[in-house]
């Protein structure tokens, strides 16, 4: 994540290679400059009880590879079992290239970009779940 820029709201608060940063009183910019920095924004974080969905349970396994509460390579290695089981369920076009792309951020060791694109997942997964249910 060379070369990212966080800008932060208020008393954001930021999680970077497992530190909490909050920013203080006024909107910021972080310039991140060091190579294969973790970091998670704690708004976008995943509280254990909410990852109730196997989209959302894949995210919250990219997110504790992120944190670094789960080992790289089992992690990593639980994140592609998941996404191929979201790969057995998701068949639209759009879903499928979400489903490689974050493959791809997996097997390549980002496992923010993994979350991002299984994020965009979650929409979708609500809307079949809605579908079954009606």
């Amino acid at each position: 994540m060379s070369g990212l820029v966080l800008k932060l709201a208020p008393n954001e608060r930021v999680l970077i290679n497992g530190a909490v940063i909050e920013n203080g009183d006024r909107r910021s910019r972080i310039a991140i400059k060091t190579p294969n920095v973790n970091v998670l924004r704690l708004r976008d974080a995943i509280h254990p009880d909410k990852a109730a969905t196997p989209v959302s349970r894949a995210c919250y396994i990219a997110q504790l590879i992120l944190s670094g509460d789960a080992e790289p390579g089992q992690g990593r290695q639980q994140l592609l079992v998941a996404i191929e089981q979201l790969s057995q369920v998701f068949e639209d076009r759009d879903s499928r290239l979400l489903l490689a792309d974050a493959t791809q951020a997996a097997i390549e060791e980002n496992p923010y970009q993994a979350m991002r694109k299984l994020r965009e997942l979650l929409p979708r997964e609500a809307r079949l779940f809605a579908a079954a249910a009606g």
